[in-house]
Formats: C-alpha cells, structure tokens, sequence
C-alpha cells in the first residue's frame, strides 16, 4: 500500500461523502426499522431510475430476461432500486435485524460450527445480503467477509461499524486478501464470498446464458482445503422481512484435472446464483456490469 498522500480534492471529497454517509446512517438510526426500511425504499425508487445506472441495468434485464416486456423489464428495476433503498437504511439496524428473519438450513450451519474444519458460504447481492454473516454468528458459527473495500476509508470504517453484530473479521478483495482468505481456512475458520461481481481475474462460466467473468476463489480453495461449500441465499419476503436458506454443501467434482474441476464447482455455484435472482429479479443488483459487452 503507497504512503503518498492523498490530494488535498480527493481527502475533501472524501470528507463529505463520510459526512453524508454517517449523516444518513444517523437519520436511518432513529426511525423505527419498518420506517427506515420503507423510507429507504420510496426514496430510492424514486431517484433510482434516474441515475446513470440503470441504463446498465436495462441492458442486462433485456439480455437475461429477452422474453419479458419493456414494462416488466422497467418494474423490475424499479423492484431493485426499492430493495438497494432498504438494504441501505438496513445498515443502521443490522444490530437487531435478526429477528426479523426465518432461517431454513440451520443444520448445515451447525455441521460447521461442530466439525471444527473449514468451510466456504456463497451467496450474492440479493435481498439483504448483509445477513448472511448475521445468521451464521447467532448460531454460534463466526464467518470472515471477503468484500470490495471502498477507496474512502471513512465510509469503509462505517460499513465495518454497520456488520459488527455479525462478521468475525474483513477481507479485502486482491492478492493479499487471497493469503489472508488462505490463512483462515488453515485455521480451520469460515468464509463469506459474494461470487456475483464481475472479476477480470475469473474465468468466463455461464450465468444466463451467456459467459461472465466469474472469481474462482471458491473452488480453488475448496479443492485445495478439500472443505465444504454453502450456497446461501437470502430473500426479502415483505418490508423488512427476510428468509434465508442455508443449502446442503455442493457436490465435489472427482479430483482430475485441476483446472476442469475449477470450471465445474464455479459453474454450479452460477447455476445457484441464477437459480435466486429468476426467483426473485426484483431484489438482485442489475446494476452491475456482470457481461462483457
């Protein structure tokens, strides 16, 4: 990491997004959960569809959804900007949010915690995804997030105050979040990886039909730690609700050729991926660029 300083733009820039952060982070704080959760919503469906974003959004929903209509497609978004609303205000009630959700699964999370060997959670950025990490700590079962760390450090430090009721510990995405992710799973820990981000370093795997770059941290490290890996999904299933599935370890590929087993273990877990946001594509985030053009 450089020790240069930041330029003085950038360090101002930096120092009002963390102002505004924390400012709707304490807004969100004092209402009511429901009401956070709903405000959040309304004000991102409103300004949601605005933002230069959705134009992505559009896009993608055409190509993974072409059967659908123009108008479908466009609730569908709107879907999604009410759900990224939510999830937002949902930050400032992470701490108590728990009760709110109906864990099916819990056994798999439980084998874990048991067996005192390492294991691997996937999931995506659908629903609340934050509650994943939630779930495993109040079963007794402590995860280690892997996460895109934001380039401003203030609004990362209140992202990591916002998970502090669940996550044993964070992870930044890159080389040296790989030894770290490594050094976990030789302590026999856990890991939570969102796997629906675009990543140059993947590899292409099907996702809609059509190849996505795709992180291969999963199944590299399952076959090489031969441990468990976890789809985990989570559903939004009214206002600020939730349901989370823990589902029974995917199958190892017989071990082969490496690079072939890779492939199929990442397959699967796209298969899954798909699998929730066809479900439900309303609380899943088109805004990525999860294509290439």
């Amino acid at each position: 990491m450089s020790d240069t300083p930041l330029p003085l733009s950038k360090r101002l820039r930096y120092a009002l997004e963390t102002g505004i952060a924390y400012a709707i982070y304490g807004f969100f704080r004092v209402l009511p959960c429901d009401l956070a959760s709903a405000t959040g919503g309304a004000v991102m469906r409103t300004l949601g569809p605005l933002f230069p974003s959705t134009a992505t959004a559009r896009k993608n929903l055409a190509r993974a959804f072409p059967d659908k209509t123009a108008a479908e497609r466009e609730a569908i978004i709107r879907g999604m900007w009410d759900n990224i609303g939510r999830t937002t205000a949902e930050y400032a009630h992470l701490h108590r949010i728990w009760e709110r959700v109906d864990l099916a699964g819990g056994e798999h999370l439980d084998a874990v915690r048991a067996s005192g060997r390492p294991a691997i959670f996937c999931s995506g950025h659908i629903g609340n995804w934050e509650i994943n990490a939630i779930a495993a700590k109040k079963r007794g079962l402590d995860i280690h997030l892997v996460y895109r760390k934001p380039n401003n450090a203030g609004v990362d430090g209140l992202l990591r105050h916002a998970r502090a009721s669940g996550g044993a510990g964070h992870i930044e995405k890159g080389r040296a979040g790989a030894q770290e992710m490594f050094s976990v799973l030789r302590r026999n820990g856990a890991l939570g990886i969102l796997i629906d981000q675009k990543l140059n370093e993947g590899i292409p795997a099907p996702f809609f039909g059509r190849d996505a770059m795709t992180t291969t941290a999963p199944a590299q490290f399952a076959l090489h730690f031969n441990c468990p890996v976890y789809p985990a999904y989570i559903e939004r299933t009214g206002g600020c609700h939730f349901r989370m599935t823990v589902f029974p370890a995917l199958e190892m590929p017989a071990r082969g050729d490496r690079e072939r087993d890779i492939f199929s273990l990442t397959v699967k877990l796209n298969a899954c991926l798909e699998e929730w946001v066809r479900k439900n594509p309303a609380q899943w985030l088109w805004i990525h660029k999860r294509w290439p053009d």
